[in-house]
């Protein structure tokens, strides 16, 4: 494979239903009568027999907050007989009674009487009794309106909404609706949430987020809970690498390295020399790689996870640095080293065109995401972008790229990057002609792009990954070490669920996995008998991982407990193993 420090060719890359309606309250006025009375069943122990602050062994769960989230949750799942029984069981009442005499002085429309209640439910903030005095008054006004008493509610408008001093822009859209009624609909969009006269419900709804927790459960606050708790299992778990399907209330969730693709599954074997560069496709259907005997392959990934050679595409006249997908997975370029980028057709396998540049040579190239344009690096450190027909549009003088780049594009088009200097990044916004750069203290061999474009994985040359955060400013957030790397140039990639791992290659025949968060060295996988020099990992399948190496074979890696079946075991340029390596 090509050297960072050698003449050798250099390596390319890379609705409110009624139950709803009960969860808002206590559900007082909309239980069913409970059959029987609850002390006939059975015994309920007074405050004083035995009951605690705190329950849990850690001491940290408020007994009374615990009770009435439950309750909370009862109702909202519609269960307000059950949810009627705990209340009466434990005597911890969900809301006190003039919370519930709020709500359903709110559902009824006794807006004076609401106001009122309002400053004796337990609120200390004035700028929250405003606001949600705002919020009763303004719905006053639209159903006012909506009655067609205009007087009526132009005197809500004066005398009471006005007076609260507070959202003066939206006094004034309410003004409108009296000036001009059909302004109402702008002032009532979609886009606000707000209808003419919203539902009393969902004004209450609005009131709950507006006032405090202890005065008013907020809606689906034990869902809540017990999301974050299994999210926060997820995120310390080092291996997740499935779907949040397989997460369980029961058990605390904890993967195992099963879930991380370490066994080989398959060795492709259609290159003649060094496989250099290798990239699934977006929708992880393909895999295509380049090689230095001068040729790219098209690969086809089958509903089972089988890899097949579908397309050997020939006609460089030096060996294939890159490849490079279009958005739609449809056409694919390839790059030759200093030589010419092609464009093929993926279904037929026919080149499509040839962009070659008089007295330059190309060394990268990619996509603009509306497949409309390609860009290219040249061998005079420009930028070039071309039409589809090969027509050059425009041409980015200087020193914007090097003879060994890489070169990526977001996924809107508008930032191309590519390495400037041997050890900077150009981060060049094309429309706003903007240049951020990334100024790294070793020489940089190659880069790749998370699929967020937020990220950047920087390989360099002392045998170290840098994760570096794109997004406003340029911030370096982790680094990665345990690969070798002394000669050539070694991609690595984010994969896996979510792009919580990272890849690389290395000159010790291994592939090695990191945990990106913790930045811990999960695993070293041995297989290959030379250099790897490129790792991908399918962005539709998790479980599934591609490395290229200088022993002339691509590894597919799965699961160490996936069984493949194959009525083959040499088909195609392709061995199916058994699971050794």
């Amino acid at each position: 494979m090509g050297g960072v420090e050698d003449d050798e060719p250099a390596s390319k890359r890379m609705k409110l239903s009624s139950v709803e309606l009960r969860g808002l309250s206590n559900g007082s006025a909309f239980r069913e009568p409970v059959a029987g009375s609850l002390r006939d069943l059975m015994a309920r122990p007074l405050p004083s027999e035995g009951d605690e602050d705190v329950i849990g062994p850690a001491g940290v769960i408020k007994r009374v907050e615990f009770v009435r989230i439950i309750a909370k949750a009862l109702y909202s799942l519609g269960y307000t007989k059950s949810g009627a029984h705990l209340e009466e069981e434990s005597g911890i009442p969900l809301h006190s009674s003039m919370v519930n005499l709020f709500t359903q002085q709110i559902l009824d429309g006794h807006w004076d009487e609401s106001l009122a209640t309002l400053s004796k439910i337990g609120l200390v903030d004035e700028s929250v009794i405003k606001s949600a005095s705002f919020l009763i008054l303004e719905q006053k006004f639209f159903e006012l309106l909506d009655a067609e008493k205009v007087m009526d509610a132009l005197k809500t408008l004066r005398t009471e909404i006005a007076p609260l001093c507070i959202k003066n822009s939206r006094v004034r859209e309410l003004s409108s609706c009296i000036v001009s009624p059909p302004k109402c609909v702008v002032v009532c969009s979609p886009k606000q949430d707000i209808v003419r006269a919203k539902s009393r419900p969902k004004l209450l709804e609005e009131l709950q987020k507006l006032l405090p927790p202890t005065i008013m459960i907020p809606e689906r606050r034990l869902e809540h809970l017990v999301e974050q708790a299994l999210v926060l299992q997820r995120e310390a778990c080092m291996f997740h690498n499935s779907s949040d399907r397989d997460m369980s209330l029961y058990t605390d969730h904890q993967c195992g390295r099963d879930q991380i693709p370490s066994r080989t599954l398959q060795i492709l074997q259609g290159h003649t020399d060094e496989v250099w560069f290798l990239q699934f496709s977006h929708n992880g259907k393909y895999l295509a790689s380049s090689s230095n005997d001068r040729s790219a392959i098209i690969w086809e990934v089958d509903l089972n996870g089988g890899v097949t050679l579908k397309h050997k595409l020939s006609g460089h006249q030096k060996p294939v640095s890159c490849v490079s997908w279009s958005s739609d997975d449809q056409q694919l370029l390839t790059c030759g080293v200093e030589e010419a980028v092609r464009r093929w057709d993926v279904s037929s396998g026919n080149c499509l065109h040839v962009y070659e540049k008089a007295g330059l040579g190309l060394v990268s190239c990619g996509w603009h995401p509306d497949r409309k344009w390609i860009f290219s690096g040249a061998n005079d450190k420009s930028i070039c972008m071309w039409e589809l027909g090969g027509k050059e549009l425009e041409c980015w003088k200087g020193q914007r790229t090097l003879k060994i780049s890489d070169l990526e594009v977001t996924s809107d088009g508008k930032q191309i990057i590519t390495m400037c200097k041997e050890s900077a990044l150009l981060l060049l916004d094309r429309e706003a002609k903007v240049e951020r750069y990334i100024e790294e203290d070793q020489t940089i061999t190659s880069f790749s792009l998370s699929r967020d474009n937020k990220f950047l994985l920087v390989n360099l040359l002392n045998q170290e990954i840098h994760l570096w955060n794109i997004e406003g400013e340029v911030k370096l957030v982790a680094k990665y070490k345990g690969h070798k790397r002394s000669r050539f140039v070694i991609r690595s990639c984010f994969g896996g669920l979510e792009q919580a791992f990272i890849a690389s290659g290395s000159e010790d025949s291994q592939v090695y996995i990191w945990h990106r968060a913790s930045c811990d060295l999960i695993g070293a996988l041995p297989g290959h008998s030379g250099a790897v020099n490129c790792v991908s990992w399918n962005p539709a399948n998790p479980h599934m991982l591609a490395s290229a190496s200088d022993d002339r074979t691509i590894r597919i890696w799965g699961l160490k407990d996936l069984n493949v079946k194959r009525k083959d075991c040499h088909s195609n340029g392709v061995h199916y193993c058994n699971g050794g390596t």
